[in-house]
């Protein structure tokens, strides 16, 4: 089985690691059924969980069906869900998606300790639970537990190391947790297996700016941008390469289109304030953003070339089977659900 390469020291990994993590010296998996608990501090609970308490409704009767609490949280009504959801799990407590939904619905509306406790009852039900591991490594982030945050996302990869989800996740751990060039080749990884996700491409070209590596950046950001124009990280961060890059007039056109997706984004506002009149004095040539994300697109190819003659042969089949294009802001929250139980 393929492993994926970290600089995570098997040393630092908990003993309560729900499956094994992958590592570089051939080491074979190590089981257990436990999974390490998250962390954090509920005695003083954020305005933001008190308003969503408060904003919830009473649910009066516990015969609360899956699909009108998932309904709720379709509708963007979290704190409606996170009621909901608790009454559904109270009446099917075997089933671990009512759990994972619960622990998405507390997530949206502020409570990240509700949110974890959640998960890790989906994961105490069904270790191999992939989506629990996979967003509860995205609240562990949020608690800046980074570590324990590796530990759930590499749990995922042995579960299933073709998922392009998966190694998005590892990618943001790794950057917060330093490891800037194992980011890098983590994000490689999922846009080889998915060459449309387009959060993965910004991420790539965010770790790029953050190194000064601005015009490694523009490839991956264009891409990113022609699959998603209306996404205004992606325009503002294009316009952050430009800019950096040398090409004003295209970054101000970037941070224009940034503005348009969203008055409100002040990033992009000072950005459009910095370049605004210096198109008209730059010596650079004009850049070609469509010649730009073609031949990123052609070094995706490469990549999955490479992948595969690293021994991750089943990557290109699942590259070629996926049309789905995940992510939606700060990794997606919003997963198609497919759940064994959703009786009423």
């Amino acid at each position: 089985m393929f492993r994926p390469r970290t600089r995570l020291s098997l040393a630092t990994v908990s003993p309560l690691l729900a499956l094994a993590i992958g590592c570089s010296d051939g080491e074979g998996p190590r089981t257990t059924t436990a999974v390490a608990g998250i962390k954090v501090d509920t005695t003083q609970p954020s305005p933001t969980t008190t308003a969503s308490a408060a904003a919830s409704p009473a649910v009066t009767s516990r015969a609360v069906s899956y699909e009108s609490a998932e309904a709720a949280y379709t509708a963007g009504r979290y704190p409606e869900a996170v009621d909901l959801f608790t009454g559904y799990t109270e009446r099917k407590p075997e089933n671990p998606w009512g759990f994972y939904m619960l622990g998405l619905a507390s997530w949206k509306a502020g409570n990240l300790a509700q949110a974890g406790e959640a998960f890790d009852q989906a994961l105490k039900l069904d270790p191999k639970h992939q989506k629990s591991l996979l967003n509860s490594a995205r609240v562990l982030l949020e608690l800046g537990q980074t570590d324990e945050a590796l530990e759930r996302v590499q749990a995922a990869l042995e579960l299933d190391s073709a998922s392009a989800e998966a190694w998005r996740v590892l990618g943001r751990a790794q950057v917060e947790s330093g490891d800037a060039e194992e980011a890098v080749e983590a994000y490689r990884h999922a846009i080889a297996l998915d060459e449309r996700d387009a959060w993965a491409m910004n991420n790539l070209g965010l770790v790029y700016i953050q190194q000064g590596r601005y015009s490694d950046a523009l490839p991956p950001l264009a891409r990113a941008a022609q699959l998603k124009p209306g996404a205004p990280v992606f325009q503002n961060n294009l316009g952050q390469a430009l800019e950096r890059s040398g090409y004003p007039a295209s970054a101000q056109v970037a941070y224009q289109a940034a503005l348009a997706a969203d008055s409100t984004y002040a990033k992009a506002s000072l950005g459009l304030e910095r370049v605004a009149g210096r198109g008209e004095d730059s010596t650079a040539a004009e850049v070609d953003l469509t010649t730009l994300a073609r031949d990123f697109q052609a070094s995706v190819e490469q990549w999955r070339d490479e992948f595969a003659c690293a021994g991750t042969d089943d990557q290109d089949q699942a590259a070629a089977d996926s049309t789905t294009t995940r992510g939606m802001a700060r990794d997606s929250t919003s997963d198609v659900v497919t759940r064994p139980d959703s009786s009423h």
